[in-house]
């Protein structure tokens, strides 16, 4: 647990505001794929008519926790408000969407998803230990919070 708190300190230390910016073009990415995803969501449900009752319900339920996770989480993300929970919950999903979705035979493709896909992965492992910044909800709360225990101090 020590190392972690260092870990912390250290990024709070040495975090560059263009690391902020970083983070909310992420976030905004993570919201514009979501909303995207919602949007095309027939190709899901072309899946969901050749395949049995439990198949399709399950073909659902993931299709509606990506495009949930996607717009919160990218909200929340570009905030700076829980950005490495949901940094951990997103990984997943594009863990998948890189290496199981994107991959096979599209890698030379022209306007390929497989490096945007690639590239919020990458940023999402860099921001689950990197966290928020300066330019966040949670380092604003941190700061009124020490103010009051400053003021009451005195």
């Amino acid at each position: 647990m020590e190392i972690v708190s260092k870990i912390q300190e250290w990024g709070d230390r040495n975090h560059p505001q263009w690391v902020d910016y970083f983070r909310i073009a992420l976030g905004i990415t993570l919201i514009w794929k979501g909303v995207a995803f919602a949007m095309n969501l027939h190709a899901f449900t072309n899946l969901m008519d050749n395949a049995g009752l439990g198949t399709a319900v399950s073909i659902s339920l993931i299709a509606h926790t990506i495009i949930a996770l996607h717009i919160i989480g990218g909200l929340l993300i570009a905030l700076g408000s829980n950005t490495r929970l949901f940094c951990l919950l997103n990984i997943p999903i594009l863990f998948t969407a890189v290496f199981f979705v994107n991959m096979p035979g599209h890698i030379m493709r022209p306007y390929s998803e497989l490096w945007l896909s690639a590239t919020v992965l990458i940023a999402l492992f860099c921001f689950l230990i990197e966290g928020d910044g300066k330019l966040s909800i949670e380092y604003k709360k941190s700061q009124q919070i020490m103010e009051q225990n400053n003021t009451s101090q005195i």
